[in-house]
């Protein structure tokens, strides 16, 4: 993400994911033809993870269109064949939605969020 808003929430959907379980393997990759957010495993799950932060969580569902999807599939392709210790690892795509609070963010973590 470019902006300092969405540095801070892919930085707090990391803590999110942290504090969960996950162990957070890398962040802001670039690969093939597009980035990945956050790559996560948890026990033997691998997770490539879009971070959204948005108002509405419809628009956060929107931003991930096909093309996104398409550009997202390419990086973690890119991002397997430069770690193949984790080439063998079952894995899907996750969506984090950060939504700005009054007091704190609300965060939803959707699981396998698309194929």
């Amino acid at each position: 993400m470019s902006t300092a808003a969405g540095r801070e929430a892919e930085e707090q959907a990391a803590r999110f994911l942290s504090r969960r379980g996950w162990r957070v393997l890398d962040r802001n990759v670039r690969g093939g033809r597009g980035e990945l957010d956050i790559v996560a495993r948890k026990g033997e799950m691998l997770a490539f993870i879009e971070v959204k932060r948005r108002d509405r969580r419809e628009d956060g569902l929107l931003a991930v269109h096909a093309d996104k999807q398409a550009r997202l599939r390419s990086a973690a392709q890119a991002w397997l064949a430069r770690h193949p210790d984790c080439a063998a690892l079952p894995c899907r795509f996750d969506l984090i939605l950060v939504r700005p609070g009054r007091f704190r963010a609300r965060i939803e973590h959707l699981t396998d969020a698309f194929r």
